[in-house]
């Protein structure tokens, strides 16, 4: 735990002290890429209990509510029938049949209105999705409605029809709204009169391993050097033409991609002798292939999906002492356009790349500095 935190848990707990606990309802699986719900969720854990409301998983049978401990938190996984499996998610189809589950849950633990033995306020609900929205148990009674935007989901590849009048009947709802960036606040601060700009942060002595130098994983050390690194979920917002492009350019570099691949189809990533591709890798040991990375890149495309991200390892690169070298996405331009280089089109990343393989130690004396600051 940072010292930041700890100096920040005492007001915290203080402030949070009336409340019962926390119920989030998050698209994204717990057992997925580490990212801002685990971070922000987890340490809400150490002040009041926090129960995460996954999306439904279908099999055989009645439905049924999964539950699952993971250090602090509570996960509850729905489990619905399998003739419903083309109603994925969140949506007005299963939001009855969740909502049926988790107020048994609820009721069995006397959190709902009527039969809490306190007279305050009921549980916080946060939504990492609007397609939630509905889901929640009869009688929560929330003591307070958040909508943390860390997306624009509606951009994403196969979002739901509905999922901006959602969005719409969420915030009207919503006693505070977040986002996980500049861009999607500046698209929302209008929308509501509580909208809060609020970037993801970094757990920055666990990437600082990767500046200390340690142990590479053995199947990427064998790899020519230089290494060209990318970690993350590998979708439709990453620019393949791009990183083909830099791999029939420079066939001597490696490009090592880790990340899952999600939503788009596995064949259409780029095959090349020197692009090679590590599928999903445990949070815990992302450092050691930063440690491995000469380049870190952010090689996102420009298009609706890429409009509004705000990428959280951006900082874990600096905070492991990389050079990055990303395209302009608008947070990262307005956040750290001035520790990261950025070219959009093959030829000008090749030459920002080649920039830094070339730095002189006062140069790079100079870019560690500032992205330590």
């Amino acid at each position: 735990m940072h010292d930041r935190w700890r100096r920040a848990e005492a007001p915290a707990r203080e402030a949070l002290g009336d409340l019962p606990g926390l119920v989030c309802f998050s698209h994204l699986r717990w057992g997925f890429v580490w990212q801002r719900p685990q971070h922000l969720l987890s340490r809400l854990a150490r002040l009041l209990p926090v129960y995460v409301v996954e999306e439904p998983v279908f099999a055989e049978g009645a439905p049924e509510l999964r539950v699952a401990i993971d250090g602090d938190i509570t996960l509850l996984t729905p489990q619905l029938p399998a003739g419903m499996q083309r109603s994925w998610g969140f949506n007005a189809v299963t939001n009855p049949l969740i909502r049926d589950l988790t107020t048994t849950f609820f009721a069995d633990r006397a959190l709902l209105r009527g039969a809490r033995p306190w007279t305050g306020p009921g549980p916080i609900t946060w939504y990492y999705t609007p397609m939630a929205f509905g889901a929640e148990p009869v009688d929560l009674d929330p003591g307070l409605i958040i909508f943390d935007a860390m997306d624009e989901l509606a951009s994403f590849r196969g979002a739901p029809a509905e999922l901006r009048s959602r969005e719409a009947a969420l915030m009207a709802s919503a006693d505070l709204v977040f986002t996980g960036g500049p861009s999607l606040y500046e698209a929302r601060r209008d929308r509501h009169p509580s909208v809060h700009c609020f970037p993801s942060g970094v757990e920055s002595a666990h990437f600082a391993q990767a500046a200390r130098g340690g142990s590479v994983p053995a199947d990427l050390a064998v790899h020519p050097q230089p290494v060209l690194g990318f970690y993350g979920v590998l979708d439709e917002r990453l620019d393949l033409d791009l990183l083909a492009a830099v791999a029939d350019t420079r066939p001597d570099w490696t490009i090592a991609l880790v990340g899952p691949v999600v939503k788009i189809d596995p064949a259409d990533l780029p095959q090349r002798p020197n692009i090679i591709y590590y599928g999903k890798q445990d949070y815990k040991d992302l450092p050691r292939f930063l440690t491995g990375f000469d380049v870190a890149l952010l090689p996102f495309a420009q298009n609706e999906a890429t409009r509004f991200i705000s990428p959280t390892k951006t900082l874990e690169y600096l905070a492991g002492g990389k050079p990055v070298v990303a395209t302009s996405i608008p947070d990262v331009v307005s956040l750290y356009g001035e520790v990261v280089r950025f070219a959009d089109e093959p030829a000008a990343f090749i030459t920002a790349i080649e920039a830094i393989l070339a730095e002189l130690p006062a140069e790079r004396a100079r870019r560690l500095a500032a992205a330590a600051a």
